[in-house]
């Protein structure tokens, strides 16, 4: 399996061309593993709960995990750049980087 392909500045992986923030490299690597963990363990809590209960208490869990590692809520960079997350990296800053990644990436 190749490795992800991340953006030069490491703020973002790039999945089927779009952006997808990356984790907080400040975190420590004992809490990273804690919060990755959690994560892991909600999104099994989703996929299998019952009710849409538990599906949403499910849900709030994987978001405050993705949270806790700086994947989501405000950034981890404090250069004032924008949080491209979602966006294709063909219409960013990462343009001319993206198009000369191999295999067509």
């Amino acid at each position: 399996m190749a490795e992800p392909l991340v953006t030069p500045d490491g703020r973002y992986l790039v999945v089927r061309g779009r952006l997808w923030r990356c984790s907080d490299p400040a975190l420590p690597a004992d809490r990273r593993q804690e919060l990755v963990e959690e994560l892991m363990a909600a999104r099994r809590a989703k996929r299998d709960a019952g009710d849409e209960g538990a599906r949403e208490a499910a849900r709030a869990r994987v978001d405050a995990a993705k949270r806790g590692l700086g994947e989501r809520g405000p950034v981890w960079w404090d250069d004032g750049a924008p949080d491209l997350t979602r966006h294709l990296a063909r219409t960013t800053g990462y343009a001319e980087w993206f198009e000369q990644q191999p295999d067509g990436r």
